[in-house]
């Protein structure tokens, strides 16, 4: 009988009743394929970041021998906001998507806890030269900063190799290839 049609009795069968909702089957296939194409999403934003920082990071260092003018105050600043774009993004991007086991593949998760305490040191090294440096006035009186900026831009330098490393040991295990 038909939902609300009346039966031999006289009542109505199947009033009040709602039709089971169709829920389309998920293929389990097409669920990991999802999560493999936002993951390589993921790693493109970051990989563009990282890119975009080191450009301005290079930027920066051409300005050797440093001046209090205009042009490294503003390549200062500018590289700084992109440093902290970077961190930000390779923790949106990459770490939370592990963190929050949306990841679930053994290897990656393996190589992800063996690097991460050394990454977050690295983090923690960027945070303190953005610290230092983001609000510098070069222009109005903060000259002697420049003495310390060539020092602590090489120490960065060495920094960021070691984190795009251990990034790269990260991305090499989520996408199946190793570095």
């Amino acid at each position: 009988t038909a939902p609300g049609a009346h039966g031999r009795d006289g009542r109505v069968h199947g009033a009040g009743r709602r039709p089971a909702p169709v829920r389309p089957r998920r293929d389990p296939a097409s669920t990991s394929a999802d999560r493999r194409s936002r993951s390589r999403e993921k790693l493109a934003t970051l990989v563009q970041t990282r890119r975009e920082t080191l450009s301005l990071f290079s930027e920066l260092a051409n300005q050797r021998p440093f001046e209090a003018d205009e042009i490294t105050s503003e390549a200062l600043q500018e590289f700084c906001q992109a440093l902290i774009d970077y961190a930000a993004s390779a923790h949106f991007q990459l770490y939370r998507f592990i963190s929050d086991r949306i990841e679930r593949r053994t290897p990656v998760l393996e190589v992800a806890d063996k690097v991460y305490p050394k990454i977050v040191r690295t983090t923690d090294m960027i945070l303190r030269f953005n610290d230092k440096y983001e609000a510098v006035d070069l222009m109005n009186g903060n000259r002697e900063i420049l003495t310390l900026l060539d020092s602590d831009l090489s120490q960065l330098g060495e920094t960021l190799a070691e984190r795009i490393h251990l990034e790269d040991q990260v991305i090499g295990a989520m996408t199946g290839q190793t570095h």
